[in-house]
């Protein structure tokens, strides 16, 4: 898959697992909901708080697969370098993330607190390398 192939997989398919470095680089995985905003980067909304800001922060080498709904069948995996962001510039990003994985919220006032009160954070990853790749 190339790197258009996978921002298409993912832009339908919200399910994947983000991997990052530990400070041993041992990888620290975790399930996550993704989408891909209009420049083409995977975006992921996390609490500043999780273990994966604190890899990020220090080592922003990210990995990420995704897959659909079912599971089995058809997924993408894509490799690259991510950035945080956190508030108060993340809230509009974290609205347009919400909108790419959701739709419309029924009260964005009250998506906005909860944003501020859990500590939001949007992931943005430029994709580098893509996949999975047939060998041979």
């Amino acid at each position: 898959m190339n790197e258009d192939e996978v921002r298409e997989f993912l832009g339908g398919n919200h399910r994947a697992v983000l991997a990052t470095y530990r400070r041993d680089q041992t990888v620290q995985m975790s399930p996550v909901t993704c989408g891909v905003d209009l420049e083409g980067r995977v975006v992921v909304s996390t609490r500043e708080t999780a273990v994966k800001i604190a890899n990020l922060r220090r080592d922003p080498r990210a990995a990420l697969v995704g897959f659909t709904d079912r599971f089995f069948g058809r997924w993408a995996m894509l490799w690259g370098t991510a950035e945080v962001v956190s508030l108060p510039e993340a809230m509009p990003l974290l609205e347009d993330y919400y909108r790419l994985v959701a739709g419309e919220h029924p009260d964005w006032e009250e998506y906005r607190q909860a944003m501020t009160d859990e500590r939001r954070v949007l992931l943005r990853i430029q994709i580098e390398e893509s996949g999975p790749r047939q060998l041979g």
